[in-house]
């Protein structure tokens, strides 16, 4: 599973490797969110999914995001679903003024590019082909659900019956949604046109969702949180090619009673923070705020209150320039509160992409067997070791037993 993949550069082609080596026996794959960037055209299918998967031998399921919808879904259904080419009705007013128009599909150009994904093994034809933006994948041990978030982050009451009927199916249920429910120590819960939220759909007992994993931000996060007498995992995965979204602001974890000891992130937020500092040290000629890995280490544990991954070294000591440095990266409280975490990076992470080594890329792995569902964190950094051997991140075992 990977999630917000197609910008087509260095850093989704760096996931390419160690996906063919663990992909390699899987039966199919699912892109959760965001396929193309940035605005889910059908002419940019050919460098930012069909070229980069070109050898991955099975079937590649999706659900849309916001960026596939900024193209009407035109792009998305074309390719996935085998429609026919769209044309949305026109909005009236301002918003039909301004709002981008969708591109005209090249015709030949998709064609040639569908070509590179054309052997017999990839495709989901017959009854197993994709019906729509959102769909169900049944196994006798479970169901994965995918759910059509658009734009708003909001379900129409047709995909709601839909799912409240999926829902109702016995077996266990993994959800695959569009935008994730719990991110950055907040809940954030799809909502239903007609009322209520996805999330009360997936907590209700006898849809026997064990797990939910979305995509849209762009790092991984776990949050097994407590329901009744059992436990969901709720998963962030969107680290599958663009542009990455720091940890390092994520703050104590204490959501939905969750705590920080059990919470799950990659990349760590020392590694994170060591990494924007010395990007932006470079960028902006500050010399001054670059933080080494041990020291962000440490000004992160110290901040958190938590028991560090790594021993950043008993001579490590935070000083007044390591305080200001974090503060001006959002990692370390400001004077009188300031929001600064939630403004520079929720706004500049866009700005502040890389294309050369190491990145902060990660997939999921999925098994299922009759007993048991197993989610692998996988790393991509674009460096051969770990392209060679993907270094597991996280593991998750949950138990699909009644």
């Amino acid at each position: 599973m990977l999630g917000d993949t197609g910008e087509g550069d260095a850093s989704q082609y760096a996931v390419v490797p160690g996906l063919l080596k663990l992909g390699e026996h899987t039966s199919f794959a699912i892109i959760a969110s965001d396929v193309i960037y940035p605005t889910g055209s059908g002419n940019d299918y050919g460098d930012k999914f069909f070229r980069p998967y070109q050898d991955y031998d099975a079937p590649i399921y999706a659900i849309p995001g916001n960026h596939d919808w900024y193209d009407g879904l035109g792009g998305f259904m074309r390719v996935f679903c085998d429609a026919p080419p769209l044309r949305p009705k026109p909005d009236r007013g301002l918003r039909g003024l301004l709002w981008r128009k969708p591109e005209a599909i090249d015709e030949a150009r998709l064609a040639k590019a569908r070509a590179l994904r054309g052997r017999p093994s990839q495709q989901a034809g017959g009854q197993a082909a994709q019906p729509g933006p959102y769909w169900v994948i049944e196994n006798d041990s479970l169901l994965v659900v995918g759910v059509d978030t658009g734009i708003r982050n909001v379900i129409d009451r047709a995909q709601t019956a839909w799912l409240r009927r999926v829902s109702l199916d016995p077996r266990p249920k993994l959800l695959v949604t569009g935008k994730p429910i719990y991110t950055g120590n907040a809940y954030k819960p799809s909502p239903l046109e007609e009322g209520g939220t996805i999330d009360d759909i997936v907590r209700d007992p006898a849809h026997r969702y064990v797990a939910a994993i979305g995509g849209d931000v762009h790092n991984y996060q776990r949050y097994p949180v407590k329901v009744g007498d059992r436990v969901i995992q709720y998963i962030v995965s969107g680290g599958g090619g663009a542009f990455m979204h720091a940890t390092h602001t994520i703050q104590r974890v204490d959501v939905a009673g969750v705590h920080e000891d059990d919470f799950k992130c990659y990349p760590l937020r020392g590694d994170s923070l060591s990494f924007y500092s010395q990007l932006y040290a470079r960028r902006l000629r500050m010399r001054w705020i670059y933080l080494t890995p041990s020291e962000a280490l440490r000004i992160m544990s110290e901040h958190i209150r938590n028991e560090p991954a790594r021993n950043p070294g008993a001579d490590v000591r935070i000083t007044r320039r390591m305080r200001w440095a974090a503060r001006l990266l959002g990692a370390w409280p400001w004077p009188l509160r300031l929001p600064v975490d939630k403004v520079f990076h929720r706004y500049l992470s866009e700005l502040s992409d890389w294309d050369t080594p190491p990145f902060f890329k990660q997939f999921l792995h999925a098994t299922v067997t009759p007993d048991e569902l197993t989610l692998r964190c996988f790393a991509a950094t674009g460096c051969l070791g770990q392209e060679l051997e993907p270094p597991l991140e996280d593991e998750v075992r949950i138990s699909l037993a009644p």
